[in-house]
């Protein structure tokens, strides 16, 4: 059986804020980052990364928390700090300007990056992206809320549970989830401390700079599946492209990966064509 467990020959690490952190760099071409979503790791963008490292520089980080990055030792799992983490990731690295795109909780960070740091994005790709405020949690986060759950959460998630959430999260045509993706899921959620941090992650009060998102000037890309509603990105980031997916659920990058790499590839190409003409 594959262990998820244990850094793969590929795996890099570079140290931001005291944090090891783990990712994996592919490619060449322009630089993009991917930000994987809560409870995921950045095997999340695996095969979407194969089909994008071959026009782009492709990194993908585990986010603190996650996968074989692990929990933070203050626990501050904001999203503006996560935004902080990835632009020192981004300095350790020497990569002065990329491309940034996120699904879900990394669609969030993504955006606050370009808040936050927009000398630094040359582009924006929001994959069902989280951060209004009416965004309702998913049943696994809630339970993470409940005093009496959360101190048997931090030491035992049952894979079971690991699964429901999972099918819950994709389309309904969706065969991803198998027993590897449920095994990586599982075994990463159970790796020392991430458990832990899931739950603080889960209950942390996340600052609402929705009424900033209008001031966003990186050039966007808008990816939802038809399914998942409640966001407004494009309508509140000046001349952000949207594109829909017909049947996908949340964890689109991975339920589709050529219609993601498709999507993402001929938006930046076109981005970098208004830059240079």
């Amino acid at each position: 059986m594959s262990t998820w467990t244990e850094p793969q020959p590929d795996s890099r690490f570079v140290v931001v804020d005291g944090l090891p952190i783990h990712y994996k760099r592919a490619g060449h071409g322009p630089a993009l980052v991917l930000l994987h979503g809560s409870a995921s790791s950045l095997q999340h963008f695996d095969r979407a990364a194969d089909l994008l490292s071959e026009s782009f520089d492709v990194i993908r980080p585990d986010l603190p928390g996650f996968g074989l990055t692990g929990p933070r030792e203050d626990r501050d799992y904001r999203v503006p700090t996560y935004a902080a983490t990835m632009a020192g990731f981004l300095e350790a690295l020497g990569v002065p300007r990329c491309a940034v795109a996120g699904n879900s909780l990394g669609g969030n960070i993504a955006w606050n990056l370009a808040l936050d740091h927009p000398e630094r994005l040359t582009g924006l790709i929001l994959v069902n992206a989280t951060g209004y405020p009416e965004k309702e949690l998913p049943a696994g986060m809630r339970l993470t809320r409940n005093p009496l759950l959360r101190p048997v959460l931090r030491r035992v998630m049952p894979r079971g549970g690991i699964e429901r959430s999972l099918r819950s999260t994709v389309g309904p045509r969706s065969t991803i989830v198998d027993e590897t993706m449920v095994d990586r899921a599982h075994q990463l959620m159970s790796r020392p401390g991430n458990r832990s941090a899931f739950v603080d992650f889960c209950n942390t009060d996340q600052p609402d700079r929705s009424t900033e998102i209008h001031r966003i000037t990186v050039p966007t890309l808008v990816l939802r599946s038809a399914t998942i509603d409640g966001q407004h990105f494009a309508r509140d980031i000046p001349g952000a492209e949207e594109r829909v997916h017909p049947d996908a659920g949340h964890l689109l990058p991975e339920e589709d990966p050529q219609w993601f790499a498709d999507a993402v590839a001929g938006f930046l190409g076109s981005a970098a064509d208004t830059v240079t003409h």
